[in-house]
C-alpha cells in the first residue's frame, strides 16, 4: 500500500509529546459548498452515511467521504469531530490535509508543460536542473521525467532514512524546504537500475517540484492554482505553503498507543508544505471533482492521459492489499468490484484517498482527521477498502 507519511509514530513518545488542543471557535470551522449539495435526496444516502457511522464507531475521529456516479449523483457526508478538544462536529464540507494525492496534481501539471511544448517526458531531469541533486542523487542524472513520474528512476525514497526519520522526530515542527529534504537522499544506493522497476519515492516528487518552477519561473503551487485549481473551481483546495494550518483546518489525531486514545498533532506535518509530493489541503468534494474531469479528458488531452495510465506492475507486490500497478502519478487497484484508478496520502495526523471505477463510472474519495493503529485499520488496510466500496458502489 502507499503511504506517505513516517511510520515510526512509537518514537513520539520521546519527542516531547503532541498538543493536546488550543481554545478554538466553532465559527472557524464554518464553511460550505461551491455548490448546491443535493446529498440527502441521493438514493442510499442512509446506507453511505451508515457506513460513516461505523467508522467514527471504531474510533476514527472524523471521516469526510464523497461518492458520485452519474446516474445518482454525488453524496457528500461526514462524521464524528473536527476538533475534539472544542467539541466540534465534522461537516461533511470542512477542509483537511490530504497528503500524497497532490501527486496525482503534480503529474497532471508536468503532463500539461509536455502539451504546451515545455517539456518532453523522455528528457532527463538533468536537463532542468543541477547541483547536489543530480551530482549527489544516485540514478538522477539518468532519470527521465517519465521515471520520475512512474517511480521507475530507482532513486532513494529520503522518508526511508533512518536519519530523516529521527531529525523530523526530534523537531515536530520544523518547516522544511526541498533541499532539506534531498539532503537525506545524498549518497544513498539506488533501488535498481534506472528504469527496470518501479517502487515508491517521494524523492522523485520533490525533483519534478523543482522542475516545474525551473520551467515556470514561480512556485509549484502557483501553478497548480493557475492550471488546476481555478479552472476546476476547487475552491476548498489549496496548497500549505504560505498558509501551512489554516483557520478552518480540522485538526488532526494520532492513535499513538494502538487504543484509541488519539492525541492531536495538527501542527506536526512541516515537511511537505514545501515539495510537491504532499502538502495539499482540501475536500473530498473537490479531489473528487479534479479525478473525474481527470480521467474524462477535462484536464489533460488523450495522448497524455494514455501515457499516464500506461501501466507497470512492481517486480513485488504487497500481498495485505490489493494487486496494484504505477501509472504516472496514478495507480491502478484491482479489487473484487473490478479495476480502480487510485492515490492516497498520509500526513501525521492524517489520511485521505480518492478512487475512480471505470466499470462504474464512479468516484469514492474519503479522508479522516486520524492515522496510525487501529484508525488505520477502519480506513486504509485492504479490510477497510472492502468494507466502503461494498457500502457504496453501485
Amino acid at each position: 500500500m502507499i503511504r506517505h507519511a513516517l511510520l515510526l509514530a512509537v518514537l513520539f513518545v520521546f519527542s516531547g509529546g503532541c498538543r493536546k488542543g488550543e481554545e478554538r471557535p466553532a465559527s472557524d470551522y464554518a464553511c460550505s459548498f461551491p455548490i448546491a449539495d443535493s446529498s440527502g435526496s441521493r438514493p442510499q444516502a442512509s446506507v453511505c452515511q451508515g457506513l460513516l457511522a461505523t467508522m467514527a464507531g471504531d474510533g476514527v475521529p472524523g471521516v469526510l467521504m464523497s461518492v458520485h456516479d452519474p446516474v445518482r449523483g454525488e453524496w457528500n457526508g461526514s462524521a464524528g469531530m473536527a476538533d475534539l478538544f472544542n467539541g466540534v462536529v465534522l461537516a461533511p464540507c470542512n477542509r483537511t490535509r490530504v497528503g500524497s494525492t497532490v501527486k496525482m496534481f503534480t503529474a497532471a501539471t508536468v503532463m500539461l508543460l509536455q502539451e504546451e511544448g515545455k517539456l518532453d517526458l523522455d528528457d532527463r531531469i538533468a536537463e532542468y536542473l543541477s547541483g547536489d541533486p543530480i551530482d549527489r542523487l544516485a540514478n538522477a542524472d539518468q532519470a527521465t521525467i517519465r521515471q520520475l513520474l512512474q517511480h521507475s528512476s530507482g532513486i532513494f525514497n529520503y522518508i526511508r532514512s533512518a536519519r530523516f526519520q529521527t531529525a523530523s522526530l526530534n523537531d515536530l515542527v520544523r518547516v522544511w524546504h526541498p533541499e532539506d529534504l534531498l539532503h537525506y537522499a545524498y549518497g544513498k544506493p539506488a533501488a535498481f537500475a534506472v528504469g527496470s522497476d518501479v517502487a515508491y519515492s517521494n524523492t522523485n516528487y520533490v525533483l519534478l517540484g523543482m522542475l516545474i518552477e525551473k520551467v515556470e519561473g514561480k512556485p509549484f503551487y502557483r501553478v497548480f492554482e493557475e492550471k488546476l485549481f481555478g479552472p476546476l473551481g476547487l475552491s476548498l483546495t489549496a496548497f500549505a505553503a504560505e498558509d501551512p494550518v489554516p483557520a478552518d483546518l480540522i485538526r488532526g489525531y494520532v492513535d499513538l498507543y494502538s487504543n484509541l486514545n488519539v492525541i492531536e498533532c495538527t501542527y506536526f506535518s512541516g515537511w511537505d508544505y514545501f515539495t510537491a509530493d504532499g502538502g495539499l489541503i482540501s475536500n473530498p468534494h473537490d479531489l473528487g471533482v479534479f479525478l473525474r474531469a481527470l480521467v474524462n479528458g477535462q484536464v489533460v488531452n488523450a495522448a497524455s492521459w494514455a501515457e499516464m495510465t500506461a501501466w507497470r506492475s512492481p517486480s513485488e507486490q504487497d500481498t495485505e492489499f490489493y494487486p496494484i500497478a504505477y501509472g504516472l502519478g496514478i495507480f491502478r487497484m484491482q479489487t473484487p468490484h473490478g479495476v480502480a484508478w487510485f492515490h492516497s496520502g498520509d500526513a501525521i495526523g492524517y489520511y485521505a484517498c480518492m478512487a475512480y471505477f471505470p466499470d462504474q463510472a464512479t468516484t469514492v474519495v474519503w479522508a479522516v482527521n486520524g492515522n496510525y493503529g487501529r484508525i488505520d485499520q477502519a480506513v486504509s488496510t485492504r479490510t477497510a477498502m472492502d468494507r466502503i466500496f461494498n457500502a457504496v458502489l453501485p
